[in-house]
Formats: C-alpha cells, sequence, structure tokens
C-alpha cells in the first residue's frame, strides 16, 4: 500500500517539472512561485516536523534548529567553495552561478523525496489512518518539490538534460524510500536532524538566490504575489493534511 501511494508522488513530481518546463517565457514569476514554494516547506513544514522529531537541546538550543543554522552555513560554504574553484580555473564574473551548486541542491531534494516515501511507509506501519495523512500531505508537496528540483538545476545552468535527469530521480525517490521501509526502520530523532539540516539549505538557497534572481530583472508586483502564492499553497496543503 505505501509503495502504490507513493506512486501517487512519483506521478505528483513530474507534474511539478512540467510545469517549471512549460513557463519558461515568464521565469520571473517561476523563479518567485518556487521561492514561495522553498520558504513554505521549509517555515510550515520541514522546521515544525524537525523540532517534533528531534526535540533533544544542545546547550540550550534544540539540535533541530542548529542543525537548521548548520544546513543554512553548510549550504553557503558549499557554494563559496564551489565558485572559488571555478574562478581559480577562469570563469568570469558574468558566470557566478556553478552548476555543480545546482546538482547539489538538486540531489538535496532527491535524498528529501527518499524521506518522504519513509515517512509513507512507517506511517502505514503504525495504521492506515496516520498512513493516509501522511501520503496525502507529501503527494501534495511533492508537486512544489518537482517543481522546484527542475527551477533550482536549471537556474544554476545545467543543461535540460540534466535537470530532466534530476527530476525523474526526484520522482522516483519517494517509491524507493517507501520499498525501503519494509527492510529497515530509520529513528524519529536521526530523521528530525536531517529535516532541520536540510531545511536550512534549503532556506539558503530561497533567500540568498531564488528569490534575488526572480526580482534582479523583473521587480514586479506579480513575482511577489507568486511568491507569497507559493507560501499560501504549502500552508493549505499543512492545513489540509492536518
Amino acid at each position: 500500500m505505501a509503495v502504490f501511494v507513493a506512486l501517487g508522488a512519483f506521478l505528483m513530481t513530474l507534474a511539478g517539472g512540467w510545469t517549471a518546463q512549460r513557463v519558461t517565457d515568464r521565469r520571473h514569476l517561476v523563479l518567485g512561485l518556487a521561492g514561495g514554494l522553498m520558504l513554505g516547506v521549509v517555515g510550515l513544514d520541514l522546521l515544525p516536523e524537525a523540532l517534533h522529531a528531534a526535540g533533544d537541546e544542545v546547550f540550550g538550543v534544540p539540535a533541530a534548529l542548529l542543525l537548521f543554522v548548520a544546513g543554512f552555513l553548510l549550504a553557503h560554504l558549499v557554494e563559496r567553495l564551489l565558485a572559488a574553484r571555478q574562478a581559480a580555473h577562469g570563469g568570469g564574473e558574468h558566470s557566478h552561478r556553478v552548476p555543480e551548486v545546482g546538482l547539489t541542491a538538486a540531489a538535496a531534494m532527491v535524498g528529501h523525496s527518499a524521506m518522504d516515501g519513509v515517512a509513507i511507509g512507517a506511517a502505514f506501519q503504525v495504521g492506515g489512518g496516520m498512513g493516509t495523512a501522511v501520503a496525502l500531505a507529501v503527494v501534495a508537496h511533492d508537486f512544489a518539490d518537482g517543481f522546484n528540483t527542475y527551477t533550482i538545476t536549471s537556474l544554476y545552468g545545467n543543461a535540460r538534460r540534466r535537470a530532466l535527469v534530476m527530476l525523474w530521480a526526484d520522482a522516483a525517490a519517494p517509491v524507493l524510500g517507501a520499498a525501503s521501509t519494509t527492510f529497515v526502520t530509520i529513528p524519529e530523532g536521526l530523521l528530525g536532524g536531517y529535516l532541520g539540516l536540510f531545511g536550512g539549505a534549503l532556506l539558503y538557497l530561497a533567500a540568498a538566490e531564488i528569490l534575488p534572481e526572480a526580482h534582479h530583472e523583473h521587480p514586479a508586483r506579480s513575482t511577489l504575489l507568486c511568491t507569497v502564492a507559493g507560501v499560501g499553497f504549502i500552508w493549505l496543503v499543512v492545513g489540509l493534511a492536518g
């Protein structure tokens, strides 16, 4: 049952990526929406789940929040190191976006989608009602995952073929994650820590890369509205799943 439900996540992820491809003539709107979706996923979905799952404190601060900050700093460090490496090999100022950063971010999205599949499988082990609730949440927000995976990969200068490869990997990940729950169970604390780390990295990409790029050439109200709509969509998904 969990694998069957994960197939729905597979289709929704592809639908999100397909949508991102079809609106390339409105790139600033796509990026504005992607930034809002990412902000909503981090603030309204990932971080609350991380705080719930990884409840331990380290020197007075929840472990999930420490990992959240660590994820943000790690994403910044990786981007700076890759940019410095490109500059050392003759990369110009006009090509400051490093394709490897996009691939790394997309790979993190794939890993997150695999954990979504694990969450579906684990929830069905608890009970049918729990499994259905988690499955609805995952399937609904996997549209945003597919949208963001294709957008992030393309934004950093990767060819369309690479973006499609990452999109298909992101779509397949929930199915593989759900199937893996028949063999292994991930401790709740470890899962919470991962969500915190991933949330910090995702927030960095949204705040430091996606949204500034969206408003760089088109500082329009429509772009801002798309960002707000992205956050609102995730809020709706979280509310309906609750």
